[in-house]
């Protein structure tokens, strides 16, 4: 599902497309009961790729949850498709083509949030790497979350979520052109049960502050290692544009004094008395087993 929203007086208009009628007939219900005009968001069995609805719209926002790795969306019939600005996707996986298709309905100063596969930060394969980068040296990059393990019901798959600013000196917040922000939430949230994690509200209210912070020009943001860094797209390029916030973050305080020599002692000397109380439980056994009498 795919919601474009461009600023209307006092009010909102939303424009989206969704190719699973289930998916769109409950898309439509939320919007209906908060009172919010759906008529723009179209069931579209074709999907986005293959026919886009909203060809011409550009909108002030798009707020995303595409498909992971998606193979099956007909790539190897868009090669020349308009949308690849930055490059072509490959026609093996639509994570790339995600990106583009959202960036090309953004307007000059819009803004896009979504969630993708944890490999789309890192992968290279049949271009992906350099589309990457593109989007880095175009300055369209603004921050990166990296998620925990099992926030998501459908699926297992790691992921990430992606923030882009069309314009980043817009004048509405700081310029922050030559810099992307990294947030690393992999530690956050609680399990709820042995395969769902939640975040709770501070959570989300952390992440959050954190990235209004470094965007507002009154923010007051700091980096916080082992969470958070605002790196210039300088050290992006000497990481070779690998998005993965753990690269940029480092170690928290706690785990950066990490002094080896005194935890190795530690270990060697609990395990040699572990040994040590292994080799006093063999005794015993032994000496009980002799005890045991057989008629």
């Amino acid at each position: 599902m795919t919601l474009c929203a461009p600023v209307v007086i006092n009010d909102i208009s939303i424009y989206g497309q969704e190719s699973n009628q289930t998916t769109w007939r409950l898309a439509k219900m939320n919007l209906a009961i908060r009172s919010i005009d759906s008529s723009q968001v179209k069931w579209n069995n074709e999907g986005s790729f293959l026919n886009d609805v909203h060809k011409d719209l550009k909108a002030d926002y798009v707020i995303a949850n595409p498909p992971f790795n998606d193979s099956d969306w007909s790539g190897d019939l868009l090669r020349k498709d308009g949308r690849w600005k930055y490059g072509v996707p490959p026609a093996g996986n639509a994570n790339y083509a995600w990106i583009q298709h959202f960036l090309y309905h953004l307007g000059p100063s819009g803004q896009a949030g979504f969630v993708l596969a944890k490999g789309s930060l890192t992968s290279k394969s049949s271009g992906e790497g350099d589309i990457r980068k593109e989007l880095v040296e175009a300055r369209l990059i603004d921050c990166i979350v990296n998620l925990p393990p099992k926030l998501f019901l459908n699926t297992q798959i790691p992921a990430s979520l992606w923030f882009l600013s069309r314009n980043k000196a817009n004048g509405k917040h700081r310029n922050r052109t030559d810099e992307i922000l990294f947030i690393d939430a992999r530690n956050m949230g609680h399990l709820i049960n042995r395969r769902t994690r939640e975040f709770s509200p501070e959570d989300i209210q952390q992440i959050a502050g954190t990235y209004h912070k470094w965007r507002n020009p009154e923010g007051n943001y700091e980096d916080v290692k082992g969470f958070c860094n605002s790196a210039p797209i300088e050290r992006v390029r000497e990481l070779g544009y690998v998005l993965t916030p753990g690269r940029y973050v480092g170690l928290p305080d706690d785990e950066d004094n990490f002094d080896f020599n005194e935890r190795f002692i530690a270990l060697k000397a609990e395990f040699e008395k572990q040994l040590k109380e292994e080799e006093r439980l063999n005794l015993l056994i032994v000496e009980n087993l002799q005890k045991v009498k057989l008629e």
